[in-house]
């Protein structure tokens, strides 16, 4: 049985990039899934002085060892000014400077959401482009627009044209994952 870690990337109670990757998670048969709440993780903002005088702080060698234990990774991508979440980005900086590779190779499920049209596009991009230099075996990518309008909690993704795009991308997951 695969190991999933899963996250959105967000400190927000109501993110729908959680959401997002929840309803993603709940799409995979015969899976173990770690769901991790980035509040979990609390973290002082990334100082190479504060690393230099106390060491990495237990919360992100933490979370490093959920990374470690996967067979694969989902992430939500919230956006936040055309970028990652803060939260997310100062855990991103503590757990680079536990080891080289970030991901460790990992295959990964990358997705975005967001209330406006372009569905977190940016934010999916950086990642996209930034996490196989980081370690990340980035296997798929999927963005939804407009989350109030195509996604339903007791439906998932509503529109069925993004909805045929997102289970392509699923299957395209769990194809590497068995292939691990």
């Amino acid at each position: 049985m695969k190991h999933i870690l899963v996250f959105g990337a967000s400190a927000s109670a109501h993110s729908i990039n959680k959401s997002l990757a929840i309803f993603t998670a709940a799409q995979i048969k015969d899976a173990t899934i770690r769901l991790l709440d980035l509040n979990d993780y609390p973290l002082p903002l990334f100082n190479v002085d504060l690393e230099q005088e106390s060491g990495i702080p237990q919360p992100a060698l933490d979370f490093k060892k959920h990374i470690r234990a996967a067979d694969g990774i989902i992430i939500s991508l919230a956006e936040h000014n055309g970028s990652y979440t803060a939260v997310f980005k100062n855990l991103l900086d503590w757990i680079s400077r536990i080891e080289k590779s970030t991901w460790l190779d990992k295959p990964m499920f990358l997705l975005a959401t967001s209330p406006g049209k372009r569905g977190g596009q940016s934010v999916l991009d950086a990642a996209c482009a930034r996490f196989p230099h980081m370690g990340g075996k980035v296997v798929t990518s999927f963005s939804l627009p407009e989350f109030e309008n195509n996604f339903s909690p007791d439906k998932g993704i509503t529109n069925p044209e993004l909805n045929n795009t997102f289970m392509r991308c699923l299957s395209d997951f769990q194809q590497a994952l068995s292939s691990i």
